[in-house]
């Protein structure tokens, strides 16, 4: 049998109808793994053991009574630390917010519990998802399961670091200009950005009101399809939040791409930002791969990296001045330097400003909205370097922002990234998935049909 903290999802509900495993023995192997791993990667900020044990023990008694509640039933889940889960300290990685103690849960939370699933504690993020590695915080940052000398993405840092070194299944990240993304690719999972009001943000401590969005991260797109079915739905207590289509995201996957048309956009790694000839090489191979598979590939244009990027500062940095500016005149000193430096930008933006990048915005959606009735899935780039090492902040700092990420943020769009290949220094590069509003399904089923195409998610971190 493969070893408990490597099964999938399915695997271990499988595993779990056939009396071979229960909820309790696989939490217990957990545990025993993040007792192991976890001084090395800090994943956690807060590994919540005890109550994680009542509830596997709860569904251990629910499954083996015949009252099981569906696929998410007993499986462990990882929350990134900027969402609330009650009677724990949502500390956003922050001295701000250390002694914040959650008074509810978030929605997503409740429907994780909802359908059964344990929650194993909070992880680490950089600090309020916004900063970057760094070791002037409360709590130390994560690192690569690949090599723990080098950064593992963020800000949804210790969510990827975590299910990439199977610490636990599944994992909820943020993402407002790639933050769930960014560490898959870093990690060789898989990130999903649903689309923009699937997944409600009611109790996640916000970044960017009309950016943000809250994904899941995993190690196949049949389970990140999974969770998403176990978070999604309206909410109209978030007021970002859009009525959605029925569930079942994963319904499409095993239907193969021959047919399908993927637009791919070569120029966000060839001219807008020339990417690491190891990543360009990995991303003309899914292409020919997809391809293979009975796709037709065709080479697409849209605005360039630039103009997304500046849109989505000029937005992040005054929707998050709008949240920060009291602590940060108050408490300046409270901040993380890095993050303390990200933030102040937005004190100078103008009213103007903001509505000049709300209005682009608009443009740029109608051009994603236009390549879209053409194509039915984007192919492009997701990171366009393998991880930097930790130490190395310059290096960090000049590839951090190398990414292709940011536009689907812009336009809420659905997007996956997932694993394309191993650099040669032995880290993972990366390709990302994109498409139309509520059809993340249809991205999901490209993503399925690379992964079959392909043995990256096969792989391994050698951690042990």
């Amino acid at each position: 049998m493969t070893a408990p903290h490597w099964l999938a999802a399915a695997e271990i509900a499988h595993a779990y109808a056939a009396r071979t495993l229960s909820p309790v023995e696989l939490l217990t192997a957990l545990l025993a793994r993040i007792e192991s791993l976890d001084p090395t990667l800090h994943a956690f900020v807060r590994l919540d053991a005890d109550a994680a044990m009542q509830a596997a023990r709860v569904a251990e008694s629910e499954i083996a009574a015949g009252r099981g509640r569906g696929p998410l039933h007993g499986i462990p889940v990882g929350v990134k630390d900027i969402i609330d889960v009650a009677g724990l300290p949502t500390t956003c990685h922050s001295r701000i917010l250390l002694d914040n103690v959650a008074a509810a849960d978030a929605a997503v939370i409740a429907r994780l519990r909802q359908a059964g699933a344990i929650i194993i504690g909070k992880l680490s993020t950089h600090e309020f998802a916004l900063g970057g590695p760094s070791f002037d915080l409360p709590f130390p940052p994560a690192r690569n399961p690949w090599n723990p000398a080098h950064h593992p993405g963020g800000s949804s840092s210790g969510s990827g670091a975590g299910v990439c070194a199977g610490l636990f299944p599944l994992a909820l990240g943020s993402d407002t200009g790639g933050s769930v993304r960014n560490p898959a690719s870093a990690c060789g999972i898989v990130g999903l950005k649903p689309t923009y009001g699937l997944v409600s943000r009611r109790g996640v401590f916000p970044l960017s009101y009309t950016l943000d969005h809250v994904g899941p991260l995993a190690r196949t797109v049949a389970e990140a399809a999974l969770l998403l079915d176990g978070i999604a739905g309206h909410d109209p207590a978030d007021p970002g939040s859009t009525p959605a289509p029925a569930r079942q995201f994963g319904r499409l996957l095993d239907r193969g791409v021959r047919g399908l048309r993927i637009g791919f956009i070569r120029h966000f790694h060839e001219r807008d930002m020339p990417a690491h000839p190891e990543v360009a090489a990995a991303l003309e191979d899914a292409a020919r791969a997809l391809q293979a598979e009975g796709a037709e590939i065709r080479t697409v244009t849209l605005p360039s990296l630039t103009e997304f990027a500046g849109i989505n500062r000029v937005i992040l940095c005054s929707e998050a001045w709008s949240i920060h500016a009291p602590w940060l005149r108050a408490r300046p000193g409270d901040y993380g330097q890095l993050t303390r430096r990200r933030l102040l930008p937005g004190a100078f933006m103008t009213a103007g400003d903001y509505v000049g990048a709300q209005r682009r915005r608009t443009q740029v959606i109608a051009a994603v909205e236009n390549c879209l009735r053409d194509v039915d899935v984007l192919l492009c780039a997701s990171s366009m370097d393998p991880a930097s090492r930790l130490d190395d902040a310059e290096e960090t700092a000049r590839t951090y922002s190398r990414q292709a990420r940011t536009p689907f943020n812009v336009t809420g769009h659905p997007a996956v990234a997932m694993m394309a290949g191993l650099s040669r220094g032995g880290l993972p590069v990366s390709l990302q998935l994109a498409g139309r509003y509520h059809d993340d399904a249809t991205v999901l089923r490209v993503a399925a049909a690379y992964e079959r195409a392909t043995a990256w998610h096969e792989k391994k971190p050698p951690i042990g």
